[in-house]
């Protein structure tokens, strides 16, 4: 599933989600993303990536970065300039990401 993954389902069910962190993802053009990505304007989002990633490139992230930011989405966007695919260990590795989401809330839930 992977980033990929993470930006499908957000995409397909917003309201489910207080918060999202999709690592090293990319949008599907055959069904309907990036465009749909706009819905997760209102969701914050922090997506991460390595820049010398070689399975998914940089910009696949990048691209969907800047749709959110054109619809003024609440994106946060970490570009590692060392790492390659492998972004996930870093991310998860940092402890500002779980505070991070744990200021996130779902107003649908509470």
């Amino acid at each position: 599933m992977g980033g990929f993954g993470t930006w499908h389902l957000a995409g397909a069910h917003p309201e489910l989600f207080a918060a999202v962190v999709p690592i090293c993802g990319g949008a599907n053009h055959d069904i309907g993303f990036p465009e749909r990505i706009k819905m997760l304007k209102d969701i914050p989002i922090w997506a991460f990536h390595g820049a010398k990633d070689d399975v998914v490139p940089l910009e696949e992230s990048q691209e969907l970065v800047e749709v959110l930011k054109a619809h003024n989405g609440k994106i946060r966007f970490t570009v590692y300039p060392d790492l390659e695919h492998d972004s996930w260990t870093r991310t998860y590795d940092n402890p500002k990401l779980y505070e991070w989401m744990l200021e996130q809330r779902n107003d649908r839930f509470t």
